[in-house]
C-alpha cells in the first residue's frame, strides 16, 4: 500500500521490480474503473497520452483513462480541487494557491527534474528595457498563480522591486502574446513552449534559474490518493518509463510536441533541449522550496497566509 511504501525508492528499481498490479491481483483496482487526469499540450503527461503507456497497463484490468486538455495549470488544479480530476501536473506555484484556497484536497506526488530555462521575463530585443530594475513603472504580462508569476515576484524581489512598481497584466497565454507582440504590454513573464515560440526577437532579463525556479509537479486529489494508492503508483511508473524514453528519443518527442500544439519543429526542439526528463519522490528540500515561495507570496499580500505544504506531502 502506499502508505507502506515511500515514494523515495529508486524509480529504476520501480520500473524493473515486481508491479504491484501483480502482486495484488484484480482486487487492487476492484474499487477504480477510471481514473481523470488533468493535462496540458507540453510535458512529461501529453507524450504519456500520445503513446499510451498507462493504458496499456490498465486496459487488461478493465480501468478506463480520461484525459482532460487545459492552458496552463492554475485552472487545472482548480478542477482538481474541485473534484473534477484525479491527477495532474502543474508548475511550482500552483499548487500553492490550490493548497491556500482548499486545503487538505491534494497531495503531492513526485516532480520532473527542474528546468529554469524554460521560464523567462522577456522584453522585445529592441526594448530600451536591459535590466529587472528597468521594469520599474512598466507593464507586465503574466498568468496569475503560475510558476511564471512566481519568476516575476521573486526577480523584482531580487532587484529591490515589488509587484506594486510595476504594471501587471494578468492574462493566460492565448492572450498575453498578442498583447506582448503587439506592444501592449513592456514585457512578458512566460514559459515554454510560449517562450520559445515568440515570434519576434527577444531579451531575456531573467529566468527561472535565477529564482530556484522551474519544477513541474505531479499532484493527486487526496480522494484519489487515500482511496486509490495502488492506480496511483501505476500511473508514477508509467510516468517514470515515459519520461526514460522521453530523455533518450527528444528528437522522436519534437516531432510528436509539434503536431499536437502546432508549434514549428524548430521551436519545440530548441524549447526540449533545455529539459532533462525523469521523475523524482518529493523529498524535504523540495517541500522546504515550495514552503518559501507560499511565504514569499504571503508576505506580498498575494495570499491571505502561506499554507503549511508539508500537510500536502504525507509520505515524507
Amino acid at each position: 500500500m502506499l502508505s507502506r511504501r515511500k515514494f523515495g525508492k529508486n524509480i529504476l528499481s520501480q520500473l524493473v521490480g515486481i508491479s504491484l498490479a501483480s502482486t495484488l491481483g484484480g482486487r487492487a483496482f476492484a474499487q477504480q474503473q477510471s481514473i481523470r487526469i488533468g493535462y496540458q499540450k507540453y510535458g512529461t503527461l501529453a507524450l504519456l497520452k500520445d503513446q499510451k503507456i498507462l493504458e496499456k497497463t490498465l486496459d487488461p484490468k478493465g480501468i478506463s483513462v480520461q484525459w482532460a486538455l487545459f492552458p496552463a495549470g492554475p485552472p487545472l488544479l482548480q478542477a482538481l480541487i474541485a473534484g473534477a480530476l484525479d491527477f495532474g501536473s502543474a508548475g511550482d506555484l500552483p499548487p500553492i494557491f490550490a493548497q491556500a484556497s482548499s486545503p487538505g484536497s491534494m497531495v503531492y506526488v513526485g516532480h520532473e527534474t527542474p528546468a529554469g530555462a524554460s521560464e523567462a521575463i522577456i522584453v522585445p530585443q529592441n526594448s530600451a528595457i536591459t535590466t529587472i530594475k528597468d521594469l520599474q513603472g512598466k507593464s507586465i504580462a503574466v498568468t496569475r498563480g503560475s510558476d511564471a508569476h512566481w519568476l516575476l515576484l521573486a526577480a523584482l524581489k531580487n532587484n529591490g522591486l515589488s509587484l506594486n512598481d510595476v504594471k501587471v497584466s494578468y492574462l493566460l497565454p492565448a492572450a498575453a502574446r498578442p498583447a506582448f507582440e503587439g506592444g501592449k504590454v513592456d514585457a512578458w513573464a512566460i514559459w515554454d513552449p510560449y517562450l520559445s515560440g515568440v515570434s519576434s526577437p527577444v531579451r531575456v532579463l531573467a529566468t527561472g534559474e535565477d529564482v530556484q525556479g522551474g519544477t513541474e509537479f505531479y499532484l493527486a486529489s487526496k480522494e484519489f490518493y487515500q482511496k486509490s494508492p495502488e492506480l496511483l503508483h501505476e500511473v508514477t511508473n508509467a510516468i517514470a518509463q515515459c519520461d526514460i524514453w522521453m530523455e533518450s528519443h527528444k528528437a522522436e518527442v519534437a516531432a510528436i510536441l509539434a503536431h499536437s500544439t502546432g508549434l514549428e519543429l524548430d521551436v519545440v526542439t530548441r524549447s526540449i533541449a533545455k529539459i532533462h526528463y525523469g521523475y523524482h519522490p518529493i523529498t524535504h528540500p523540495v517541500i522546504a522550496s515550495q514552503q518559501h515561495i507560499a511565504d514569499t507570496f504571503a508576505a506580498a499580500g498575494l495570499l491571505p497566509s502561506a499554507p503549511n505544504v508539508q500537510d500536502a506531502a504525507p509520505e515524507i
